[in-house]
């Protein structure tokens, strides 16, 4: 897997430069990145502030705790039917 070079708190921090009024291709020049990837930010984290990405992190990774216990619950389920679907 690919290692970012900026931390996301970073990124929201150059995305509040340019919307400042800064020009797009002197941030991009600064911090020697590609207006590809400055516009994929802005798309990803527009209008974010470091706080609201922190929440979105913890929500993320609770979302993911709960789809694994739904999955476990429907395995479980699974089995219980076939154990008792079974003539003994």
């Amino acid at each position: 897997m690919k290692r970012n070079r900026f931390r996301e708190e970073q990124i929201i921090r150059i995305l509040k430069e340019a919307e400042s009024g800064k020009k797009i291709v002197d941030v991009c020049r600064e911090y020697s990145i590609s207006d590809v990837t400055f516009y994929s930010w802005r798309k990803k984290y527009s209008g974010m502030t470091v706080s609201e990405l922190a929440r979105l992190k913890e929500l993320e990774s609770e979302n993911s705790r709960l789809k694994r216990i739904i999955a476990q619950q429907v395995l479980d389920i699974d089995c219980l039917k076939d154990l008792v679907s079974k003539k003994w």
